[in-house]
């Protein structure tokens, strides 16, 4: 099993994280990473999550997931921070369209992953005629198992943005307007803050109703698109009187990529996890 997730992993890392990166890598003048071959990359995450599934058989569906979010992790690492934009763009009129821009970004990097899902599910139909076993629980009622969505999807962004609040920790600064400002936290400390502030909340929703790692990562639109408005409202005030390595809150520091990327692996961590632990609690007894 674990070759089998270290193959759909490289599978994303050589394709997505080293192969495209040159398609990606971010300009001296704009300072962010580059998405204008957008077709290119969607086309070629569908291949690498095609490719994942095959090279992780006959395990694919479950594992071949990671082999698209594993590559854009590593475009994650290589890129500038929010602050580096920020040093970039130094005027308020500056920073907005660079918060505009952030604010929807999210959306672009998960239908990349889409993509990636797409060619796993591909994959599968591929193989069809080998059977599979599917643990399944159906829900009552169609309003049942939407609800039960929706209170998945808006508790991810609860628990992920007030964990990632704490695990992406860095200097903080008593501010008398805003109570306290945040330095940009270091790239380690952002993966290990994204990874398992999403994992939980998977692993917490998969635990108490059932429902899988879509909408926690699904989230990951949300709670960026809230930071980057919750920002805004404080950007004259942070502009003229803090440098840019300084923000309201850690979750402004995170990029939309990290966000997604790290996001994702670890909503399908925190899942598993949450299969586990409802598997030995089972069969212990």
């Amino acid at each position: 099993m674990k070759l089998r997730i270290a193959a759909a992993v490289a599978a994303g890392v050589v394709l997505i994280g080293i192969m495209a990166w040159p398609m990606a890598e971010p300009s001296e003048e704009i300072g962010a990473i580059s998405y204008g071959d957008a077709v290119t990359l969607v086309i070629l995450a569908f291949l690498t999550g095609l490719i994942g599934y095959f090279v992780s058989w006959p395990y694919g569906r479950e594992i071949g997931i990671l082999a698209v979010p594993s590559g854009l992790a590593i475009w994650a690492v290589r890129s500038r921070s929010v602050m580096a934009l920020m040093q970039l763009n130094a005027t308020v009129s500056q920073r907005q369209v660079i918060l505009a821009s952030l604010k929807w970004e999210p959306i672009f990097w998960l239908f990349v992953v889409a993509a990636g899902f797409a060619g796993v599910l591909l994959g599968q139909k591929i193989r069809s005629s080998l059977k599979t076993k599917q643990m399944q629980e159906k829900s009552k009622s169609n309003l049942d198992k939407y609800l039960k969505e929706v209170i998945t999807l808006v508790g991810s962004v609860l628990v992920a943005q007030f964990c990632i609040r704490i695990f992406a920790q860095d200097v903080k600064i008593f501010d008398n307007n805003m109570g306290t400002v945040v330095a940009q936290p270091a790239v380690g400390q952002i993966v290990f803050a994204v990874s398992v502030s999403f994992g939980l909340a998977a692993f917490l929703f998969k635990k108490y109703l059932n429902t899988s790692y879509i909408c926690p990562i699904i989230a990951s639109v949300f709670i960026t698109a809230y930071a980057a408005s919750s920002y805004a409202k404080h950007l004259q005030y942070l502009v003229q009187y803090w440098p840019a390595t300084f923000f309201s809150n850690a979750v402004v520091s995170i990029l939309p990529i990290q966000m997604v990327a790290f996001g994702t692996l670890g909503s399908i961590a925190g899942y598993w996890m949450a299969v586990r632990s409802n598997y030995w609690r089972e069969h212990d007894n």
